[in-house]
């Protein structure tokens, strides 16, 4: 086990907080690109925990490579901009306001 697995770990763990990022900004502004985000968002998770189960038990280097495909893909979106004048910890963290428009659910 070398380095080369730590990398791998903590780029698979950097494509699951950006995707809990977007989940968390789409519960709170139901915005549409968004909600794109948080479900190729899935498929990018999945596809950085192969790179890193591909790190652990075959190649580290494709494993690594794997990985930042994932990181790449989930970069790629396209996403409304949400935030004009917050801190670092709040886009970090991905705090936004919550939409007062939205509509009541009419499943209740």
């Amino acid at each position: 086990m070398t380095y080369l697995l730590a990398v791998a770990a903590f780029g698979a763990a950097a494509v699951y907080f950006l995707w809990f990022r977007d989940v968390r900004i789409l519960l709170r502004t139901g915005l549409p690109g968004y909600r794109k985000a948080a479900y190729r968002g899935v498929m990018y998770a999945a596809l950085a925990l192969l790179g890193f189960c591909i790190a652990l038990w075959a190649d580290e280097v494709i494993g690594i490579g794997v990985a930042v495909l994932a990181l790449f893909l989930q970069g790629r979106e396209e996403k409304e901009r949400v935030w004009i004048g917050e801190t670092v910890s709040e886009r970090w963290f991905g705090s936004v306001r919550r939409m007062k428009d939205k509509p009541p659910r009419r499943d209740q």
